[in-house]
């Protein structure tokens, strides 16, 4: 399929890195006039060709207005909201202690609230920051990255609830945003190749794996589909639609998407 975004306007939240940064290159590569957002983005400084970076920290409140009040002076309305920062994955190692994968009376209780304040919370102030001049215009894609914890318990109890209540956000966004046009979906990653799952390479078993890239191809097929609110409140895989929309990885390759029974 044509997946070209020439005209459309991309914000990806978290995205100086990881999956966020993949995401915010592809769609730059598709055509779009990207901006993301992250607390070591350079201030207000183009990245690379189409993509801008705003220094924000999705935590204080005035500065993701500020962020959305800079973008809407450049570039008019946001078409594209990727809902990507996240919180609680800092400091895994705790004085000398791994702490990821403790059970939840042992958690530290800040993690909890790093996932929600950085995470869960983000995600809502933002969409209801776009949500405006998407219903005006009656036409704009929300996509929330979540993960299988959601559904089974992976890492910590916190980070399955954390991604539990951005799938029901997502679902509820979309009820009330689908009778002006504006799809929301949440969209699971597998195993993707960030800087970080590439230090430990050499433990782990990449043969499934998926690039960053691979995430952002996922939501610009998406945003480029005229009929993607079939797919509004949905939670989305990024390899089923890699199948759906016959797009591969960067490598050529279409990894299998993963499902319950063998995340």
């Amino acid at each position: 399929m044509d997946m070209s975004l020439d005209g459309r306007v991309a914000l990806v939240t978290g995205a100086t890195s990881g999956v966020g940064r993949g995401i915010g290159r592809e769609l730059a590569q598709h055509g779009a006039r990207v901006f993301v957002t992250g607390r070591s983005a350079p201030e207000r400084e183009p990245l690379a060709e189409r993509i801008t970076g705003i220094r924000c920290d999705h935590r204080i409140d005035t500065q993701v207005e500020t962020a959305f009040s800079l973008i809407a002076r450049e570039a008019n309305a946001i078409d594209i909201l990727v809902n990507n920062v996240w919180g609680g994955y800092e400091r895994m190692i705790e004085n000398g202690a791994f702490t990821w994968s403790r059970p939840f009376w042992e958690q530290p209780l800040w993690r909890w609230d790093a996932m929600f304040s950085a995470g869960v919370r983000a995600h809502y102030h933002a969409s209801q920051l776009v949500a405006p001049a998407m219903i005006a215009r009656r036409r704009g894609l929300i996509v929330n990255i979540s993960f299988w914890a959601a559904q089974k318990h992976i890492g910590n109890v916190a980070y399955g609830v954390s991604k539990a209540a951005t799938d029901k956000m997502t679902a509820d966004m979309a009820t009330e945003l689908r009778p002006h046009g504006v799809a929301v979906v949440s969209l699971y990653p597998g195993l993707v190749r960030t800087e970080k799952v590439m230090e430990a390479a050499q433990y782990l078993d990449l043969s499934n794996s998926e690039s960053p890239e691979f995430i952002g191809r996922a939501v610009a097929a998406l945003a480029a589909d005229p009929d993607v609110l079939r797919h509004t409140g949905k939670v989305l895989v990024a390899a089923g639609l890699a199948n759906e929309y016959g797009f591969t990885d960067i490598d050529g390759k279409t990894p299998r998407p993963l499902t319950l029974a063998n995340v």
